[in-house]
């Protein structure tokens, strides 16, 4: 089964600690990335440490949970090779992997509840990337851009 980094900053805490359980239930190897607490923390330090453990080959995607899930989000796509979406709906949640190749999932803790939460982890999770022409073409084009604007 699928290796999954999940993190979270503060905002989120206590739903990765509510998911953790859910997602090795159904099958999954969970790498807990932190944070550990609900100390306030820095989400680029938790989104960051998700891109790595991907981009290493450690894990396949990765879940992010802050507040809103937009600063994950933001800080995760700093990374080449990282394609990360907000998704608070699980139409999003297994589109962006069949069609964009997500890879990492971010989630906002204030505004979706537990139960949505764990629908749209299991649909990114669940979704695989369609491969079709059309997708792979844009998928391309987007790896050009990284390569054109990339500043490491």
């Amino acid at each position: 089964m699928m290796k999954v980094a999940l993190a979270s900053d503060h905002a989120g805490f206590s739903y990765k600690q509510l998911l953790i359980p859910v997602l090795e239930a159904a099958g999954f190897t969970i790498a807990d990335l932190g944070a550990f607490n609900t100390t306030p923390s820095d989400y680029p330090d938790h989104a960051a440490a998700v891109a790595t453990s991907i981009l290493s080959g450690e894990t396949e995607r990765g879940i992010i949970i802050c507040g809103s899930g937009v600063g994950v989000s933001i800080a995760a796509n700093k990374f080449k090779g990282i394609r990360a979406g907000v998704c608070h709906d699980t139409y999003s949640a297994h589109q962006c992997v069949e069609h964009d190749a997500v890879n990492v999932l971010c989630l906002g803790e204030r505004v979706i509840g537990t139960a949505l939460m764990t629908a749209i982890c299991m649909a990114f999770l669940g979704a695989a990337f369609s491969g079709e022409e059309r997708h792979v073409r844009r998928l391309q084009k987007i790896e050009q851009l990284e390569e054109q604007h990339f500043k490491p």
